[in-house]
């Protein structure tokens, strides 16, 4: 088995990802190859909570410019997890999350 903090990369800071907070929806950036009972074994090996479902999202690279130069931003996979009445993840319920 691959090491969880392999799978999961970072989590998503976004004011949608917040929104998704109240349905007890938590967002990652996870590593592109992972499927989806890799990313509920890693939160559930990480977290210590209940994994009830993974909904995994590709997000392909955008061009974008800069004056002359032309480039892409990277691409990269989204995983929504949803967790289990009862359970939180304590990380997403610092400064910014208390303001909810």
């Amino acid at each position: 088995m691959k090491d969880p903090h392999d799978i999961i990369i970072r989590p998503v800071i976004s004011e949608k990802s917040y929104n998704l907070l109240d349905n007890n929806k938590y967002t990652f950036v996870v590593d592109p190859r992972a499927r989806k009972t890799e990313i509920r074994q890693a939160v559930e090996a990480i977290f210590n909570v209940k994994v009830t479902a993974v909904n995994t999202i590709k997000v392909p690279p955008k061009p974008k410019r800069q004056g002359w130069s032309r480039g892409k931003t990277a691409a990269r996979k989204k995983a929504v997890v949803t967790l289990a009445e009862g359970y939180n993840i304590e990380f997403f319920e610092g400064p910014l999350g208390a303001n909810r």
